[in-house]
């Protein structure tokens, strides 16, 4: 056996072991990480020093030990690790299904998630301060991804024009706002203001773009298959991850923070009074259910954000409820996933929503 062919032999062997799931697995399975990510910041945000005696929730966290904090970091960093390392492996044996979802214009946005799910699980890190150069670097290497998928988006859309964004815009054309959001809140939180507002900025402009396109409704515009509505959620991440990211630019929860949260509040209320909507894409379990819980803890985190400056008790019942309601929802999902296992095994063709090519 020639050395070279002794070389190839365990990729070889690894590429056929691992093919089923491979070919399974997609961008779309970061919405897990991208769910307990959140939740390890929210857990953060909630078991910082209190003052006010109405925060009954936030008494709650902080009396909850250290060592639980630390064990969901752990989890989210150990489930953001396997699905990242998968996904490399995908890049490496199956580089034209990853082309494929680079290209379809839901899929893409879904390569905002990995990126998105580092930033947050960094910025809850009990490990390293928001002030060191480890901090610093990572921050960038988080970072640079999120702006060359932004130029490549965004680009797409200037040169493209009106009729080209009308066709392909759809609610997770908003993971790519969240990407700046989340690295503009971890900017701020570092003190580099100016890279903040240029992430932030950035990302505003275009959720206004997405966000009048969206509900117009422009004629041609394709939607999503009825599987993939939970992403409707994604109406209320966007304006409460913008909330908390110009709390920590501006330095305060202000009027414009409160207006956005306000806004992502509304947004709630209209999705969970219309659970129709939502009615044929739970019947059968799919990854995408997982799109209901980053948007519940984004909403819960900038009630937080928003009960620290208001202080009142209508406030923080706000607070309790919605921190309540994102702690539940993402153990529903794992207990779900955890019984619907071999709904992720290759028993059918790659996911059709995302990885296939643009029709």
């Amino acid at each position: 056996m020639s050395p070279r062919r002794h070389c190839l032999f365990p990729l070889e062997m690894i590429e056929r072991s691992l093919k089923p799931f491979l070919s399974k697995i997609h961008a779309g399975y970061f919405r897990i990480s991208l769910s307990l990510c959140s939740q390890a910041l929210l857990w953060r945000s909630l078991g910082e020093p209190i003052a006010d005696t109405h925060s009954t929730i936030r008494r709650i966290f902080h009396v909850v030990p250290s060592t639980a904090f630390t064990l969901l970091w752990s989890l989210a960093l150990l489930t953001l690790a396997l699905l990242s390392f998968a996904y490399v492996l995908r890049c490496l044996f199956h580089f034209e299904m990853v082309k494929s979802e680079f290209l379809h214009h839901v899929g893409v946005n879904y390569l905002f998630t990995p990126w998105i799910s580092w930033l947050l699980l960094l910025q809850s890190c009990p490990f390293i301060a928001q002030k060191t150069s480890p901090y610093h670097a990572l921050w960038w290497i988080f970072v640079v991804p999120v702006v060359a998928l932004d130029i490549k988006i965004y680009g797409q859309w200037f040169t493209e024009g009106k009729r080209f964004l009308s066709t392909v815009a759809n609610p997770t054309c908003q993971l790519s706002v969240i990407g700046n959001l989340v690295g503009a809140r971890a900017a701020a939180q570092m003190g580099w203001r100016e890279s903040a507002i240029f992430m932030f900025s950035l990302g505003m402009t275009h959720y206004l773009v997405i966000f009048v396109t969206l509900y117009q409704r422009l004629a041609g515009n394709k939607g999503l298959p009825v599987k993939l509505r939970p992403v409707f959620f994604l109406f209320v991440a966007t304006p409460s991850m913008a909330s908390v990211a110009w709390d920590s630019i501006s330095g305060s929860f202000d009027d414009s923070a409160k207006m956005l949260f306000f806004l992502s509040l509304f947004l709630f209320m209209s999705l969970v009074t219309r659970p129709t909507l939502f009615k044929k894409s739970m019947r059968k379990y799919n990854v995408a259910w997982w799109a209901y819980s980053f948007p519940l803890t984004a909403l819960a985190l900038a009630s937080v954000e928003y009960a620290r400056e208001v202080k009142g008790g209508f406030a923080h019942a706000l607070t309790l409820i919605l921190s309540l309601l994102s702690v539940i929802v993402p153990l529903s999902l794992m207990v779900v996933t955890a019984a619907n296992t071999k709904a992720h095994l290759p028993a059918d063709p790659p996911n059709d929503d995302v990885s296939s090519p643009t029709p």
